[in-house]
């Protein structure tokens, strides 16, 4: 008789991870319940930080009568700046919503009633933070620099752009000082006119010209924009001159022409510079003040200390921009643990200003480590003093926050005793 040789089971890939990344039932579930209100807390949060900003765009937009497609472009370049705000604040809020729910439907007693920690709830959570800390340091490292310079770019342009060749029927078009278009009849693409009607004053002289129709053409190589005019004439008129009129079948006259230059190059911000290009200057600099001292002299044109000889940024705030950007992501992780320590509240309990408790939180941190930022940056402090030490403060204050709600810290909770009953009359001695 033969035997077959033993095959292997199918193991699926979570089961192949270690067992303390392994999830769980407890862990799916609790990562089901907390996506919803992720998702939705964070288009919120997004919406409500783009509209304030999309009323300013569109108010400066609307008077250099810009497309509606660079409208798009600017706010896609604003979303991974305000997509770092709301992500921290979604974090919190969808933990707290799931872990108060729980709360409230005594789901939380159940699970601490069979072994379960409060800590070891609160797990799934952590390694979501951690993760999306990870992501925080690509978008804030590397995208966000990026986005932020192609903002401002496309806004130089969109704002120096010149007149836009986007007309309305009767409606009295001035692309420069001497030059006024007008049009009876113009279509919804705001380029084909009738009965068309300029009056030009340039070089000393005036001149009215009239067709019966015409286009608007814009040359974007060379910045300009025409219009291509049929069947009409041209009245010139000069002082003591004799005014003369002259017919034509075809012609084509230039409206405007922009003289548009270059922007910038990137990296005369520290904000535009990615994380590693932080270091490097840093480096640099460093490099730099350290061989000054042995060179010779020179009073008239000695650089200041801490200046980049390529974007002239100091030392100070290309230090505390980096360690700003290192210390937000590195906080991320704990934002959850805060959430899931004022999440929880006694019996018969009900409306805990826990979620404004954790707002304030976050809000006062962040605004010290902006504070902290600034003090770095004007060279009052060091990083580790104002920007690295309150950090340390909240993750600790958080952690400790989790194990005392927990009760994993040895602390004891001081009762008040019961008084004493008095001794039945008939029991006295």
């Amino acid at each position: 008789m033969t035997t077959t040789p033993p095959t292997d089971h199918y193991r699926p890939p979570l089961a192949r991870l270690p067992s303390w990344l392994r999830p769980s039932t407890l862990d799916i579930y609790l990562l089901a319940q907390t996506i919803p209100p992720f998702l939705i807390a964070i288009s919120v949060v997004l919406i409500a930080l783009l509209l304030e900003r999309l009323l300013v765009l569109l108010n400066i937009l609307a008077s250099e009568a810009s497309p509606f497609f660079t409208l798009i472009k600017l706010l896609a370049d604003l979303m991974p700046h305000y997509l770092g705000l709301a992500m921290p604040a979604a974090l919190c809020v969808s933990v707290f919503t799931v872990i108060r729910r729980m709360s409230e439907g005594d789901e939380i007693d159940a699970l601490m009633s069979s072994g379960i920690s409060l800590a070891r709830i609160s797990r799934p959570f952590a390694l979501t933070g951690a993760v999306i800390g990870l992501l925080s340091v690509l978008l804030y490292g590397f995208i966000q620099p990026h986005a932020r310079y192609q903002f401002r770019e496309g806004f130089y342009f969109a704002s120096h752009a010149g007149w836009a060749p986007v007309l309305q029927s009767g409606m009295f078009a001035v692309p420069s000082s001497k030059l006024m278009l007008t049009a009876d009849h113009v279509d919804q693409a705001g380029s084909h006119l009738r009965g068309v009607f300029i009056r030009d004053l340039s070089d000393d002289r005036e001149r009215d010209i009239t067709a019966e129709h015409g286009t608007l053409r814009t040359d974007a190589a060379n910045g300009e924009v025409q219009i291509e005019l049929f069947n009409g004439s041209i009245l010139t008129t000069r002082p003591n001159v004799q005014a003369t009129v002259t017919t034509f079948d075809h012609a084509i006259r230039l409206i405007s022409r922009t003289q548009t230059t270059s922007f910038r190059r990137r990296g005369d911000d520290e904000r535009e510079l990615t994380s590693r290009e932080l270091a490097r200057k840093i480096k640099a600099v460093r490099k730099n003040h350290l061989i000054e001292p042995t060179a010779e002299p020179d009073t008239d044109a000695s650089p200041a200390f801490g200046s980049d000889s390529d974007g002239d940024i100091s030392l100070p705030s290309l230090r505390a921009e980096f360690h700003f950007r290192l210390a937000r992501s590195l906080s991320i992780p704990f934002i959850p643990i805060l959430a899931v320590a004022l999440a929880v509240i006694g019996k018969r309990k009900r409306g805990s200003a826990g979620l404004a408790l954790a707002v304030l939180v976050l809000v006062t941190y962040d605004h010290i480590l902006q504070l902290g930022e600034s003090l770095v940056a004007n060279g009052k402090a060091t990083p580790l003093l104002v920007i690295w030490l309150p950090s340390l403060v909240f993750c600790i204050t958080c952690t400790l926050l989790l194990l005392f709600r927990a009760q994993i810290l040895p602390i004891r909770r001081v009762r008040p005793l019961a008084p004493r009953s008095a001794p039945l009359p008939g029991n006295a001695a």
